[in-house]
């Protein structure tokens, strides 16, 4: 989350095109228009099911997407703002590499998820979420998880590890997020979320937004993951704005004599309809008001992270992102840290095929897994 500060930056950058095909290249001829229109999660993800989580106020539910049948669990958890359709992408590459299922989860109060509390986005309230629903997901014997998170995800995966939320944790997986480079973003990052359009005209403007402003480079990601990044408004004539405006017309034409009013009801119903045919799209997290939970999340991340004692990998953007503690304790081989060039914040997006690259050959070097037969790392 903290790094779409530099975004603006990454603009200036051609985004990276995908073809359908994971990884394949969409070539543009001249001409050729660019298809922003979205696709399905099952073109990616084999199932779809919402998770109930028994709590003092009642029952959270929490949307998660899973593929694969056996090997270790890949537990992934998105950034601030995002969902679980940001793995999706990366998840169809994952699959066809190493033998492993996966879970990817909306966190609370983003994507489909549905809590009693949304406001509550405490790294504390969440870590302990995770461990609830591998609990519903597993009971008393889960298989063994390896948790992956991106940027907000990476923290709350930290948290969640170094909680033992999750006993049967395997290894670690942080994409972009360090504590020093977060830290200092902070303080700018309502700016940025200023700067961004509140709305969007259809969910294919927002897709193309999302690739031309750089906050995806891989069209294939942002046509999947930004149907749970935005969501469509509820315009009604009960909204104030509408009902001023209609609500004016109608005094002024009861006044005048019933042929009007009859005339003024069939204009109302035009209007109406022509509000509803406007599918205005925005944000589905106001990220500006989880502020408060910032430096919750990223305060001492880096000792965290360096506590816990499973296996550990770093995907980095660049290399720019190591603070002083991780530095030391990549020289000191505390983890494995790898920087993918030439991606955007959301590298498990932008690159998901080197991501999964990383990932797999991290795992299999650590006897978690094997590649499937006939895949050529």
């Amino acid at each position: 989350m903290e790094k779409q500060l530099h975004l603006n930056l990454l603009a200036s950058r051609p985004p990276v095109a995908a073809g359908f095909q994971s990884g394949s290249k969409m070539k543009m001829g001249p001409g050729r228009k660019k298809d922003f229109s979205p696709l399905p999660w099952s073109h990616y993800f084999e199932t779809m099911e919402d998770v109930e989580v028994e709590n003092e106020n009642g029952k959270d539910i929490f949307r998660i997407y899973c593929s694969g049948s056996d090997g270790p669990v890949l537990l992934l958890l998105h950034g601030g703002g995002h969902s679980a359709l940001s793995w999706a992408v990366f998840t169809a590459v994952i699959c066809s590499r190493i033998n492993c299922r996966v879970v990817a989860m909306d966190l609370r109060a983003h994507g489909d998820t549905k809590v009693k509390n949304p406001d509550d986005l405490s790294a504390d309230t969440m870590a302990k979420d995770i461990g609830k629903v591998v609990e519903v997901l597993y009971g008393d014997s889960p298989p063994p998880i390896m948790i992956i998170g991106h940027s907000m995800g990476g923290a709350i995966a930290v948290h969640t590890a170094t909680a033992n939320h999750v006993p049967s944790l395997l290894g670690l997986c942080v994409i972009d997020v360090v504590e020093g480079t977060a830290m200092d973003a902070l303080n700018s990052m309502q700016n940025f979320l200023r700067s961004r359009p509140k709305t969007f005209k259809s969910l294919e403007n927002a897709i193309e937004w999302s690739v031309k402003s750089g906050q995806i480079r891989n069209i294939e990601s942002a046509r999947v993951s930004m149907g749970g990044q935005v969501k469509k408004c509820e315009e009604s004539t009960s909204s104030p704005g509408v009902s001023k405006s209609i609500g004016e017309g109608i005094i002024e034409e009861e006044e005048d004599e019933e042929g009007e009013e009859e005339s003024n009801k069939k204009r109302m119903k035009e209007d109406d309809q022509e509000i509803k045919k406007e599918s205005i799209f925005t944000w589905r997290v106001e990220l500006s008001k989880t502020e408060k939970y910032w430096d919750g999340w990223f305060r001492g991340l880096s000792a965290l992270f360096l506590t816990c004692s499973v296996p550990k990998l770093l995907l980095l953007a660049g290399v720019d992102r190591l603070d002083k503690d991780l530095t030391i304790g990549q020289m000191q081989g505390k983890f494995q840290m790898q920087v993918l060039p030439q991606c955007g914040h959301a590298v498990h997006e932008d690159a998901p095929e080197k991501v999964a690259d990383a990932l797999a050959t991290f795992m299999v070097r650590h006897k978690f897994t094997e590649f499937k037969e006939g895949f050529l790392c």
